[in-house]
């Protein structure tokens, strides 16, 4: 499938990199951007060939937030609604809310967390609003030393979007996460390093390929399904209110695999041989 505001591409070994492509406008964000993200990592990222996605922008910028020069509500929002919040609750993918009340962003972070498979951000420059809160639902960020990263919600009278509120403080502590809300300030690269938003900071031409081969890492000799339920088990374990919601997601997971993948890695290790998994990360056994 054709994009306009993307471009898509798989490696032999599944590494998908993803770019964001409006680069005259430094990959700003557009309803149509939203609706194309989501689309690819609730379709094409879940096709088997793909085993981990990387994601970057055209250009000199990640994303440099929200386009702002787009006619209307500027958010793709019905001005027209008026949400009372036990109805929205109810009825939230329901027409009108799901077009006219839904935060697109969030639609776009929701849908990149529940890919069962690596998801990592390579931020090759700027990286405010919307283009810092689309890469906390990803598994890791590593940036350029060119990379500026702000969530300046505060300086345009807006809140934090994007599920932004749940995974911020999981990324990098709510002591951390308040005080760059509250001061909307642009960080540098080795800023977010300190705060622990990022991995680790690359020189410029050094970035997508690192970001890409630690995909590779992830992804060759392991098993799909293994992969998928591990993000998994630890998103929840992380959420869970005792550690004995754990152990039952663990158990299960565990009592599957072993009859799965697990069978022919543990043969393959007896057998000083590299494992032959497979099974689908389309296809993971009912855990949850």
């Amino acid at each position: 499938m054709s994009f306009e505001t993307l471009l898509w591409d798989v490696d032999d070994l599944g590494v998908a990199t993803l770019t964001l492509h409006r680069p005259d406008q430094l990959n700003a964000f557009s309803v149509t951007m939203a609706r194309e993200l989501e689309h690819v990592f609730r379709t094409d990222a879940l096709a088997d060939d793909v085993r981990a996605v990387v994601v970057t922008g055209a250009g000199r910028a990640f994303c440099a937030g929200m386009d702002l020069s787009a006619d209307g509500n500027v958010f793709g929002l019905d001005e027209s609604v008026r949400p009372d919040p036990a109805q929205f609750r109810a009825a939230y993918d329901q027409e009108p809310y799901d077009a006219g009340v839904r935060d697109t962003g969030g639609k776009v972070t929701l849908a990149i967390h529940a890919l069962p498979k690596p998801v990592i951000a390579a931020i090759n420059g700027p990286a405010v609003g919307i283009g810092a809160t689309m890469t906390l639902a990803m598994d890791l960020r590593l940036a350029s030393t060119k990379a500026r990263i702000g969530f300046v919600f505060g300086r345009l009278g807006i809140v934090p979007e994007a599920a932004s509120s749940y995974f911020l403080p999981r990324v990098v502590g709510m002591q951390q996460a308040l005080e760059w809300v509250y001061s909307a300030d642009i960080l540098t690269a080795e800023q977010a390093l300190a705060g622990r938003l990022l991995r680790s900071v690359h020189q410029p031409d050094e970035l997508l390929p690192a970001a890409q081969e630690l995909a590779r890492s992830f992804v060759k000799g392991r098993s799909p399904v293994a992969l998928g339920l591990a993000k998994q088990l630890l998103h929840r374990g992380a959420a869970a209110a005792d550690p004995l919601e754990a152990h039952l997601n663990d158990s299960l997971a565990m009592y599957w695999t072993s009859l799965g993948d697990g069978k022919e890695g543990v043969t393959a290790f007896r057998e000083k041989r590299e494992p032959r998994f497979t099974g689908r990360a389309s296809e993971l056994p009912p855990v949850f």
